[in-house]
């Protein structure tokens, strides 16, 4: 019996992460802003909290990790301006307040796992060199994990700090996870986009120039800087297939003929291609890595989370302006 008890309890270990901390829901559902230590790095109920609450308004925090790092503080920020407030990315009493006034829902709720979840072609390794990828039929996700992660804008060690013991590969499982669906949710259609590179954001108007929408990105790069200029949008595909140009000259890559990469969310460009009028090869676009999104370099393009991509894809309008700033 005892030798049992200790088999199950290695299990339950095995499938939480190293290092990986443990959350309640209710922790997080009735959070309230405290004050951090110094130098604290363990995911925040309060954080949590707060990401959701902007997730769920549309002032993207990037990948909802329970951390107040760049993205969220640009989130932070954004939201703050909106309310007339001037606390800037500094998470105060007051907008504290707006926010739990913006949105009552639960930060977190249950989910069950269902077949389909489990039906995606899934990769079991990626090429590390974008030459290599094109020998695969597809760039799924490599786990149900990481599937389910960016389907609730988590990041995975989140996921499996709500869900220890959980191994998310078993239908009618019941996982806890970020509440930031609204699939009833009417939302405008995206007539103009602002894109700062030097605040990382893409900011999304509708026709009455109403700011509604606020994304963390990755806005070019020193060897390839995004063009300034006035431009429009061109195209919205989802699952876009990538075409790699050898006039691109890349970093890393050293073919000398395109090659074509299979399309999937963890294809170069992402899950969804917003095309631009910039020229060849220019465009706004998802990521394989959402916690990489404002923090590294892109080819020149405009690169946003898979979910954030998606959403502005599926309202913005062909023609729409784009000001690239």
């Amino acid at each position: 019996m005892v030798r049992l008890w200790i088999a199950v309890l290695f299990a339950v270990l095995a499938a939480v992460p190293a290092g990986a901390a443990t959350l309640k829901p209710d922790d997080v559902n009735t959070a309230e802003l405290r004050k951090r230590g110094p130098g604290e790095e363990k995911m925040d109920p309060a954080a949590i909290r707060a990401q959701v609450i902007l997730d769920r308004t549309h002032v993207s925090p990037g990948e909802i990790d329970g951390r107040f790092g760049d993205n969220a503080k640009k989130a932070l920020a954004a939201f703050a301006a909106s309310k007339g407030l001037d606390s800037g990315a500094k998470l105060t009493p007051e907008l504290w307040a707006a926010l739990m006034q913006q949105d009552q829902a639960p930060a977190i709720v249950s989910y069950q796992i269902t077949k389909q979840d489990l039906k995606r072609p899934f990769v079991r390794s990626l090429p590390k060199k974008m030459e290599r990828m094109k020998r695969l039929p597809s760039l799924g996700y490599t786990s149900p994990r990481e599937d389910l992660a960016e389907k609730f804008h988590m990041s995975q060690d989140l996921l499996a700090a709500l869900n220890p013991g959980k191994s998310f590969d078993k239908a009618g499982e019941e996982i806890f996870v970020a509440n930031v669906l609204k699939p009833d949710e009417k939302v405008p259609q995206v007539t103009k986009l602002a894109v700062d590179k030097n605040a990382g954001a893409v900011q999304a108007y509708d026709a009455d120039s109403h700011l509604f929408g606020f994304f963390p990105a990755t806005v070019g790069s020193e060897d390839k800087p995004t063009p300034v200029g006035n431009y429009k949008v061109t195209s919205a595909d989802p699952n876009p297939t990538y075409r790699y140009n050898p006039n691109y000259k890349f970093k890393g890559v050293k073919a000398r003929k395109p090659f074509t990469i299979e399309p999937g969310p963890n294809n170069p460009v992402g899950s969804y291609w917003i095309g631009l009028s910039v020229g060849q090869g220019y465009g706004i676009h998802g990521t394989a890595d959402p916690s990489k999104v404002g923090k590294t370099e892109s080819h020149g393009c405009i690169r946003l989370t898979n979910w954030d991509a998606q959403f502005l894809g599926a309202h913005v309008k062909k023609g729409a302006a784009v000001e690239l700033r």
